[in-house]
């Protein structure tokens, strides 16, 4: 059988045909064969894609912009006559533009506006951020003169209540490693000035030691500690107190000498003004040597009544306050002028004996004496001026005569402040006079026992 013989091969149907049952295989594969609809809709075409113009938009939708404004076109004295306007940022937008544009081009109108706007920055200068150190006083002046403390202080207590509360204020902003920054203590002894380095919290460690005088008067713990022997010189007491530790003092001696602050301040409160008398003694004076007092020949016994204790005391916050604010580069004030008239006042008061004292141990002029029986004697007129300024009389030949009985041989005009840094040793005799007139002797020694009441 050839090839022409095979037989012609039979189509089958792509579907069932008329008449036919698929049956339910047929009906199966049909629906597998049919192509399924897409699960996520086909993105539109664009109107750009079918060649048809695009449609203008709506009217509303068409945003009108506005041109820019026209530029000012203003005349020279114009021009010129706006430049303090514009200095001081008070021209409209198109004015300032203008004003610009011809500074760019306009030699001494540009020099003008220069000048002005330096002229600007003065009238507004910088403030310093530090608070007043003033502030304080004058907050708690306003409240106590509303509300009068049920127990107040004394008067003679307000100058040291004042200034360890301002200097407690300055230890308050100062950083843990400005407690160690380097002070050095600076006195006067006999006719020179020394001094001795230490740390701000050997300041206040200090402080706290001569503090412990007058609360040893008032009876609080004493505290060097129990053990401690009687009143002791100031000097004695700090060096006592800087040896007895094993490290140098840190910002911790700040809560000791704070509240034994309180704590003085409290007990005069209670005991009134009538404990003003009592005596503080500050032991006895040492030899000539470190730490001198040449207000008390050696070996004498020193003594203040409260009231002039706590003056002291006051006075000595201030000036080492002064001392720290300069360690720690801190502004500070003086006293407020009737607190620095009580300090100027005992300084004052303790003039007289202070010159006898030199006297005696031939630092200072012999005194002449008296000319005859009930002749008056010879004063020197001390004149301060400025904060807690007055005038007083400084007796020359006998401590006892005071007052206007005597014949005015010198007169010293002074700073309240600069007399105070005399007194604190801060400021050589021959540096401190602002103005001298009579007896170049009786200045002289003036000042210089002056000088000597300071101690460490």
């Amino acid at each position: 059988m050839n090839g022409s013989d095979r037989p012609e091969p039979i189509e089958e149907p792509d579907g069932p045909g008329p008449g036919s049952d698929p049956g339910p295989a047929a009906a199966s594969e049909s629906a597998e064969r049919r192509p399924a609809a897409p699960r996520i809709p086909l993105p539109r075409s664009s109107i750009e894609d079918t060649g048809h113009p695009v449609p203008d938009p709506p009217p509303e939708a068409i945003i009108w912009e506005a041109p820019p404004p026209e530029p000012l076109v203003l005349e020279h004295r114009v021009l010129k006559s706006l430049l303090g306007a514009w200095a001081l940022a008070a021209c409209s937008a198109a004015e300032a533009t203008a004003v610009e544009e011809h500074l760019g081009g306009c030699g001494p109108c540009a020099e003008e506006a220069l000048r002005l706007r330096d002229a600007v920055g003065l009238l507004h200068p910088e403030e310093s951020l530090d608070l007043d150190p003033g502030l304080r006083t004058r907050v708690l002046q306003s409240c106590l003169g509303r509300r009068p403390p049920r127990i107040p202080v004394p008067e003679w207590a307000v100058p040291y209540d004042a200034e360890s509360a301002r200097l407690d204020a300055l230890l308050r902003d100062i950083g843990d490693s400005e407690w160690h920054a380097p002070v050095r203590l600076r006195w006067f002894e006999q006719d020179g000035q020394v001094s001795r380095k230490t740390t701000v919290a050997g300041i206040i460690a200090h402080l706290l030691a001569v503090d412990g005088l007058v609360g040893l008067a008032l009876g609080l713990e004493d505290p060097l500690g129990p053990d401690t022997p009687g009143p002791q010189h100031p000097a004695h007491r700090t060096e006592a107190y800087w040896h007895a530790s094993h490290f140098p003092p840190t910002r911790a001696v700040r809560g000791p000498w704070r509240e034994q602050a309180h704590e003085i301040v409290r007990t005069v409160s209670f005991a009134g003004d009538g404990s003003g008398r009592l005596p503080v003694p500050y032991g006895t004076a040492p030899p000539s040597g470190h730490g001198d007092d040449d207000t008390a020949a050696p070996g004498q016994k020193i003594e203040l009544p409260l009231r002039d204790a706590m003056v002291d005391r006051a006075f000595e916050c201030w000036i080492h306050a002064g001392d720290i604010a300069e360690a720690v580069h801190y502004p500070y004030e003086p006293p407020a002028p009737r607190h620095l008239h009580h300090m100027i006042d005992l300084a004052v008061r303790m003039l007289p004996g202070t010159l006898a004292d030199r006297r005696r141990s031939g630092l200072a002029t012999p005194s002449r004496g008296l000319v005859a029986a009930g002749a008056p004697g010879r004063s020197l007129r001390l004149e301060i001026e400025g904060l807690g300024g007055g005038e007083w009389f400084i007796p020359l030949d006998s401590p006892a005569a005071v007052g206007s009985a005597e014949r005015e041989v010198a007169h010293v005009a002074l700073d309240g402040v600069e007399f105070c840094r005399l007194a604190a040793g801060h400021v050589s005799p021959v540096e401190a006079a602002a103005g001298q007139d009579g007896d170049r002797e009786a200045i002289r020694d003036v000042l210089f026992a002056a000088a000597s009441l300071s101690r460490m």
